[in-house]
């Protein structure tokens, strides 16, 4: 059950920074994707930083959604 909550959040974290970063994204399938690994890049950039979100929903999100972001951005550099 947890594997599909980490699916399920991911996904959403990707479609959200496929918004975030207009001009960006790949579309949607692929904007998901990268919100699952995003969510894994967050992970272990908060905890780099010693930032912690808490352990619910809303935290585990702003944490995917930052990592999906860094994630879209590189995947970016090499697009052009």
């Amino acid at each position: 059950m947890n594997f599909l909550y980490f699916i399920i959040l991911g996904a959403i974290a990707g479609w959200l920074a496929g918004n975030i970063m207009k001009g960006g994204g790949f579309g949607l399938l692929v904007n998901i994707i990268l919100g699952i690994i995003g969510g894994l890049v967050g992970g272990w950039v908060f905890g780099l930083l010693g930032i912690s979100t808490g352990g619910g929903l809303i935290g585990s999100l702003i944490t995917a959604v930052v990592g999906s972001v860094l994630v879209l951005f590189v995947a970016s550099l090499f697009k052009k």
